[in-house]
């Protein structure tokens, strides 16, 4: 049997199955950098007001995204034991650096004379923030997020070591087989799809929500 018919067959057989996985894959990946902006897009406000913390945290995130991500999942599986949360927690680590840095470095690149012109109207601090710096900033935060997500879901795939499940399942059930490239596919081409999907649907909401295209829709 070869390898076209072999990933056919195995699509025709096991459909609800893949879409089950590719579900729980794109679940993962996305809790796994919804939770790294909840924290990191306030980290990342943080040190760009208070630039002498950003050596310390930028340096910090680095350091995590080092760590291999075997490892990662090994040393919090002894904490959190196996399953999704652990995987989820992994993503989320993992996901910070990205957001954090181009969030610090979306508001640090705004313009210090609207920053001014926004406080000579008698704007508060967080007005200024709010109604000038995070706007304008946006579009570098979102591609952080695209840049987190996009990650996530490659890393996600080796959650089924830990029993999470996903498309790693279906590639790592490939590679035990005797002859089992079709059933590998069958898992890798759905996760690369899925990367290039929110990859494209990432950027394209990162160009929606660049300065230049909001003032050309206003």
């Amino acid at each position: 049997m070869n390898t076209i018919t072999q990933l056919v067959d195995y699509y025709a057989q096991n459909s609800a199955y893949v879409w089950y996985e590719i579900y729980r894959h794109f679940l993962m990946s996305a809790y796994g950098v919804f939770f790294a902006a909840i924290v990191g897009i306030p980290v990342g406000i943080l040190i760009a007001k208070y630039s002498k913390l950003s050596p310390w945290i930028i340096s910090l995130v680095n350091v995590i995204q080092t760590i291999p991500a075997l490892a990662m999942l090994a040393v919090l599986m002894l904490v959190m034991g196996l399953g999704t949360g652990t995987v989820v927690v992994s993503l989320f680590l993992y996901s910070l650096l990205p957001i954090i840095k181009n969030t610090y470095t979306g508001l640090i690149g705004v313009d210090r004379t609207l920053l001014e012109a926004g406080q000579a109207m008698g704007m508060t601090r967080m007005q200024v923030l709010r109604m000038v710096e995070l706007p304008l900033s946006l579009s570098v935060i979102m591609a952080g997020l695209r840049t987190a997500l996009v990650i996530a879901i490659g890393i996600a795939t080796i959650g089924t070591f830990i029993g999470a499940g996903g498309l790693g399942t279906i590639i790592v059930r490939g590679t035990n087989a005797s002859n089992g490239t079709g059933v590998i596919l069958a898992g890798a081409i759905p996760t690369a799809l899925m990367a290039v999907a929110a990859d494209l649907i990432m950027g394209w909401l990162e160009r929606l929500l660049s300065p230049a295209n909001s003032r050309q829709i206003r």
